[in-house]
């Protein structure tokens, strides 16, 4: 699954850890959501989405390959 977290947390001028704090998961999670290696629980990804206040869909789309 794709993601924006990276771009949409660059807008908002934050920090990884900050995010992290903010969503109540570690640095590294974040890390592995900006860069592909894990897909967040359905919980996380309507957290994100709350936190963004943007729809599910405009943050995360299917890899390519998964169509």
């Amino acid at each position: 699954m794709n993601n924006i977290i990276r771009e949409l947390r660059a807008e908002q001028g934050w920090s990884q850890a900050h995010l992290a704090d903010l969503l109540e998961v570690s640095r590294q999670t974040v890390n592995a959501l900006e860069t592909g290696r894990y897909d967040p629980s359905l919980p996380l990804a309507f957290a994100i989405s709350t936190l963004f206040a943007r729809p599910i869909e405009s943050i995360f789309t299917p890899d390519q390959e998964s169509k």
